[in-house]
C-alpha cells in the first residue's frame, strides 16, 4: 500500500482480518450503510449491508484538498454553460443527430426555450468524478472521469461509512489511521441545497418530490437525505413516472400538483437512461415537469450540461475562457483537472481521433452519452465499435477520453456472498456539489462532501449500483 497506509503486516494477517470481516460487517449495519436485496428491491423487509472495503484506502491529501478546492469553480461552470443556449446548440448539434435518448432530451429543452422558463430558481446537485493518474515520474495528478449532473448518488451512505471504518481501525488497533478518517456529511450539505430552493418556492405545504426508480435497491442512500429535510421541517414524497402520468397537473399558474400535492422542488433520482422512459407518457411527465413552477433539480438545460460531448466540448481551447473571462486563475485550476478529451465528430478532427484510437486503444476509453455505469468501451472492444461505425454518422454519439491509470493498492472488497480475498485495487474520488441561482444572483455555491469508491483492476468500468465498485473512504496520507 502507498506510504501511511494500512500496513502489509495487518492486510496479511489472517486470523485479523477474518475477526474483523464480521466486526466490519456488522459495523454497516449498526450505522446504517445498507442496501434492500436484489431478490427484493422493492421491500425493506429483507436488507443487507451496502459493499464496501474492509480498510479506508490511501488517497494523498494534496490532490483530495485540489478537488474539493475546485467544486464551487465546477458549479459555477455547469450553471453558465446551462444558460448558454447557443454553446448547447453548437456542442450536441451532432450527437443529438445519432443519440435519440439526447435528442429527445434536446427537443424538451428546446420546447421550454420556446415557451420560456416558468421558474427562474435553479438547484444543483452534482458530484465530479476522479481518478488520481499515476505517471512514470510516480507523481500522481487529479484528472476528471466526468461530472454528474443527475441524480448523482451516494451522497447518503458516504455519510455513515466513516464511521464504519474509524470503528474497524479501533479494533484492529489502529488508533492513528483512524483519526485520519475525515467526517462526511454529504447528506446534510445536498440536503441544504434543496431546502434553499424550497424555502424560495416560498409555500411551506409545498413537497419535495423525489421522482425515483421501479427497482429501488438503493433507498437508503435516498432516505437519509429525505431525513435531513424532515428534520428542517420540509415535507418530501416518493412518487414514479407513472404516478406524475397519472395524477399531476398544473394549475393556471403552471404549480405542479402531484396526488393533489403541490410540489416545490422535483429532485429527479431517476430519468437519466433511456429505460427510464417506460412508454411516451414517461416522455410526457417529464414534459410537464419542465414546464412546471416547481424547481428542478436538474432542469433539462442542466441535465444537458452534463453530457459527455458537453464535457470534450469543454476541454477545447478558449472553452473555458468564454465562462470565466477575466478569471485565469479559475480557468487554470479547473484545466488542470482534464485529460485528453477528443471528437468523433464527421470530419478530419473526428477521423484523426479514430485512426489514434485503432492505433492504440489500450491508451483511450470510448464514451457514449450515458450515465449509470457500465456503459464505457475498452480495449479491443473500442476498435469493434469504431470499426463498425467509423465511417458513418453513429460515431458522433461518443467522444473518446485518455485512459487514466491510478496506482493499485491493495484491500479487501466485502460483498454480499462473496469470498474475502486480498484484491488489487484502484479507486475514485467523487465531489459533491450544491448550489442555488435566483434569476442572476447566485445565493448558494457549496463543496458539500465526498465519495471514495473502489473496485478491482479485473474490472475497467462501473459504479456501486452496478455492481462493480464498493464504498470507501479516504486515508489521507
Amino acid at each position: 500500500m502507498a506510504a501511511r497506509g494500512i500496513p502489509e503486516d495487518i492486510l496479511m494477517n489472517t486470523k485479523l482480518v477474518n475477526d474483523l470481516e464480521t466486526v466490519a460487517k456488522d459495523a454497516a449495519l449498526i450505522h446504517g450503510v445498507l442496501m434492500r436485496t436484489n431478490e427484493s428491491p422493492n421491500s425493506s423487509e429483507m436488507v443487507t449491508y451496502a459493499p464496501f472495503t474492509l480498510f479506508p484506502s490511501p488517497v494523498s491529501k494534496a490532490v483530495f484538498l485540489q478537488a474539493l478546492a475546485v467544486q464551487t469553480h465546477f458549479n459555477l461552470l455547469v450553471d453558465k454553460v446551462s444558460q448558454d443556449s447557443v454553446f448547447l446548440k453548437e456542442a450536441l448539434a451532432s450527437t443529438i443527430a445519432v443519440d435519440d435518448f439526447t435528442g429527445r432530451l434536446f427537443s424538451i429543452y428546446q420546447q421550454i426555450q420556446k415557451e420560456g422558463r416558468s421558474q427562474s430558481i435553479v438547484l444543483g446537485l452534482n458530484r465530479s468524478d476522479y481518478m488520481l493518474d499515476q505517471k512514470e515520474d510516480r507523481i500522481s495528478s487529479l484528472k476528471q472521469i466526468e461530472i454528474n449532473t443527475i441524480a448523482a448518488s451516494f451522497g447518503g451512505l458516504s455519510s455513515r461509512t466513516p464511521d464504519v471504518h474509524r470503528h474497524i481501525l479501533r479494533v484492529a488497533g489502529r488508533l492513528e489511521e483512524s483519526q485520519r478518517v475525515l467526517d462526511n456529511n454529504s447528506a446534510a450539505g445536498l440536503a441544504r441545497g434543496i431546502e434553499k430552493a424550497w424555502e424560495l418556492y416560498g409555500s411551506e405545504r409545498a413537497v419535495v418530490m423525489f421522482l425515483v426508480e421501479e427497482a429501488q435497491r438503493n433507498i437508503f442512500d435516498h432516505r437519509y437525505i429525505e431525513n435531513e429535510l424532515w428534520k428542517r421541517n420540509i415535507p418530501t414524497i416518493r412518487r414514479r413516472f407513472e404516478n406524475v402520468c397519472m395524477t399531476a397537473s398544473l394549475d393556471q399558474d403552471k404549480r405542479l400538483f402531484v396526488d393533489g400535492q403541490e410540489v416545490a422542488v422535483v429532485y429527479f433520482r431517476n430519468g437519466y437512461m433511456p429505460q427510464n422512459y417506460t412508454s411516451e407518457r414517461s416522455w410526457e411527465a417529464r414534459l410537464l415537469m419542465e414546464r412546471s413552477l416547481a424547481v428542478k433539480c436538474p432542469d433539462i438545460s442542466t441535465h444537458l450540461a452534463g453530457t459527455k460531448k458537453v464535457q470534450q466540448e469543454l476541454a477545447r481551447h478558449g472553452v473555458l475562457e468564454r465562462f470565466f473571462p477575466q478569471q485565469p486563475q479559475v480557468v487554470e485550476q479547473i484545466r488542470a483537472t482534464f485529460t485528453g478529451l477528443y471528437t468523433l465528430d464527421m470530419g478530419p478532427e473526428g477521423d484523426q481521433t479514430v485512426e489514434m484510437a485503432l492505433s492504440q486503444p489500450d491508451q483511450f476509453v470510448l464514451k457514449p452519452q450515458r450515465e449509470g455505469g457500465g456503459n464505457n468501451v475498452y480495449g479491443s472492444d473500442i476498435c469493434q465499435v469504431l470499426e463498425r461505425v467509423k465511417d458513418s454518422n453513429e460515431r458522433t454519439a461518443y467522444i473518446l477520453m485518455d485512459r487514466i491509470r491510478p496506482s493499485p493498492v491493495h484491500n479487501y472488497l466485502l460483498r454480499r456472498d462473496s469470498p474475502l480475498k486480498l484484491t488489487s485495487c484502484v479507486s475514485e474520488l467523487g465531489v459533491f456539489g450544491a448550489y442555488v441561482r435566483q434569476g442572476k444572483d447566485m445565493v448558494m455555491n457549496e463543496c458539500v462532501g465526498h465519495l471514495l469508491r473502489t473496485k478491482s483492476i479485473e474490472h475497467t468500468d462501473g459504479g456501486v449500483a452496478a455492481g462493480v465498485s464498493v464504498l470507501d473512504n479516504p486515508l489521507l496520507v
